[in-house]
């Protein structure tokens, strides 16, 4: 029996993702429900997201020279995508993001959709 292109080819096995490192989300599912943070990293192949301070967990390190007491240490896990949303600090709740074409010679614009209505996502500063 012939495999499926998508068993075969990797490319299309990926979620295609609206959140960026830097935006706030919210985790909507899982023990860590109701929690806030920032996106630290995304990972496209995974479909997951790592969010500053939020699903936490403890790894032991061997002693070596740059740390000769060794030791525990407690670093952020991954989370799924479909367990987090965009957080709007307007309506202090999650919201779907999408994207619209300002008009021609315009940019695209991320959009926040909540119970019809649409508005503008300002995005945040660089650091």
């Amino acid at each position: 029996m012939a495999r499926s292109q998508t068993a075969t080819d990797p490319a299309l096995k990926y979620r295609r993702t609206r959140l960026k490192i830097g935006d706030e989300v919210i985790v909507i599912a899982g023990k860590e429900k109701g929690k806030r943070g920032q996106i630290m990293h995304v990972d496209k192949r995974r479909d997951r997201v790592v969010i500053q301070g939020v699903n936490r967990i403890k790894r032991f390190q061997r002693p070596t020279q740059e740390n000769p007491q060794g030791g525990s240490i407690e670093i952020e896990s991954p989370i799924h995508l479909s367990n987090v949303m965009f957080y709007d600090s307007k309506t202090k709740s999650g919201i779907r993001i999408g994207y619209r074409m300002g008009g021609p010679g315009e940019q695209k614009v991320r959009i926040g959709r909540k119970a019809g209505e649409e508005r503008e996502i300002k995005e945040k500063a660089e650091k």
